[in-house]
């Protein structure tokens, strides 16, 4: 009888019988083992759809935590599968990158399919709308959804406002279930608005009329420690959230302030304003930090620095803001980090001093007017990063076609040859079908596989890898080679921060 295992740090090679490789595995990819292990000690296994044989030592009990960045485009999304399997998706782009990858990953044919949290962090576009496909999915239901609180309206973008004190609150935050009920029940609230009805729909993707759909945000005194509930997210990490932070009037009810076009400036701009109270979690495991950040941006990170610090913005001088960005690293401080706002110009320095990662994720897309990563965001992170080489990954460079170019292959164009040639409609339907079919896969593969880039942590040490266009082959003793996947490990090393550490 098979039983499941996991394939060992850092990756693991696959073998036919003659010794020749023909697969390599990501450490905590499901392994299959189909048999005791032989003499030599190698085991016979499926993994990554072939049959094999690996070492038996290439095998372990322990499941990682993993973290798997998607490609979807000009937008932001990635999903978390815990140690004790747990799924969180995070952000789900504008397009169908993010359906296609789940449907692949959970295959949605083979029926019902239940994830525990899709997390909206803010109402952008390139953020929520590929949940769209995800919640009119039949075979796919969530058990939460989480998001900010801040609702598009009709005639008050960003709903109802109270200047006080010459600050500017949002006042009509939808914080529950029942709140955005009665919200939904009032069309002209929203209208065509695609943020509120996305929530409408998300209602009837919830595993049961009584899932929980709510706003996420941090306590007002910063002292308070608030995390995403273990139902949802498991025991065996946390999910701290530090924005949006709420400021209570007097009566205690909830408020967030509006952000203006500069840091610490008391303006009202609404791009800023619902970019700024991105939901911002730190994922904590073991030792391991993961700092996720929506679309914070300098105006947001002037204010979570002084929150979280007690320190005055600006600092009053270079030595101000270094001491500033330490102070700030006891909230802020991460191993890894997802861009804030796909490598964007508009960013503090001291805000990424405070991160200091051994590695940055920028999420990003093709054919966009914001020149995302912007060249002066790739230097600073990297100046602003831990350790003698930090790493930068981008969902856009690690593939070198477009999302819709998918480079059109002969058997497509001879598709297209037929379907222009032919006139019977059964035979028209049947070679559209199988024309929007291939456009699938081909898209799925150069967006979705190659795009992707990989974390998997022990909460000690961390891989991240992403799929190679072409795999490396060659020669070793007479037997084949194979190298799927371009690896880098952070380790640390002499009982230090964790660092990247080059083979």
């Amino acid at each position: 009888m098979a039983t499941y295992r996991y394939a060992t740090y850092p990756s693991i090679k696959v073998l036919d019988a003659a010794g020749n490789q023909v697969q390599h595995a990501l450490w905590g990819d499901w392994v299959r083992v189909d048999g005791p292990a032989d003499a030599a000690g190698l085991v016979p296994v499926r993994v990554r759809g072939v049959d094999g044989f690996v070492n038996e030592g290439d095998l372990q009990e322990e499941r990682v935590l993993e973290v798997a960045f998607i490609d979807v485009g000009q937008g932001d999304g990635c999903l978390v599968v815990t140690p004790d399997d747990k799924k969180i998706v995070i952000d789900a782009g504008q397009r169908d990158n993010m359906y296609r990858y789940l449907r692949w990953r959970f295959d949605f044919r083979g029926g019902l399919r239940t994830l525990d949290a899709a997390i909206i962090t803010h109402p952008d576009a390139d953020h929520y709308y590929g949940f769209k496909p995800l919640f009119q999915e039949p075979n796919l239901k969530f058990k939460a959804v989480l998001h900010n609180g801040i609702m598009e309206q009709t005639g008050k973008p960003l709903g109802a406002t109270r200047k006080v004190g010459g600050r500017t609150y949002l006042t009509d935050l939808i914080e529950t279930r029942s709140d955005l009920d009665a919200f939904l029940a009032d069309k002209s609230r929203y209208g065509q608005k695609h943020y509120a009805n996305l929530l409408d729909g998300a209602r009837t993707s919830l595993v049961s009329a009584g899932g929980d759909i709510q706003m996420v945000h941090a306590p007002a005194d910063p002292t308070e420690v608030a995390y995403l509930p273990s139902s949802l997210v498991g025991t065996k990490v946390k999910f701290r959230v530090l924005g949006p932070v709420i400021e209570p009037d007097a009566a205690g009810k909830a408020r967030l302030r509006t952000f203006g076009d500069k840091p610490g400036s008391a303006g009202s701009d609404d791009g800023k304003t619902k970019n700024g109270h991105s939901i911002v979690l730190i994922l904590e495991y073991g030792a391991l930090r993961i700092l996720l950040g929506g679309d914070l941006n300098s105006s947001a990170e002037a204010f979570l620095l002084t929150h979280y610090t007690g320190l005055a913005w600006p600092p009053a001088d270079a030595g101000a803001a270094t001491t500033m960005a330490e102070a700030g690293r006891a909230t802020f401080g991460a191993d890894i980090a997802k861009s804030c706002h796909h490598g964007s110009a508009d960013f503090t320095d001291v805000f990424l001093g405070s991160i200091n990662a051994a590695a940055t994720v920028i999420s990003s897309g093709d054919e966009e007017s914001h020149a995302h990563p912007r060249s002066d965001t790739l230097g600073a992170v990297g100046l602003a990063g831990r350790g003698w080489r930090p790493l930068l990954f981008s969902t856009e460079l690690n593939r070198s076609t477009r999302e819709d170019e998918a480079g059109l292959p002969a058997e497509l164009r001879k598709l297209l040859v037929k379907l222009d040639a032919a006139t019977d409609m059964a035979e028209i339907q049947t070679l559209r079908q199988e024309r929007d079919a291939l456009l699938a896969t081909l898209a799925q593969r150069n967006v979705t596989v190659y795009g992707a880039i990989q974390l998997r942590t022990d909460g000690e040490k961390a891989l991240l890898a992403y799929k190679l266009e072409k795999p490396r082959t060659g020669k070793s003793g007479g037997r084949s080679t194979l190298t799927a996947w371009d690896l880098y490990r952070l380790e640390r090393t002499g009982g230090g921060p964790l660092v990247y550490v080059k083979e």
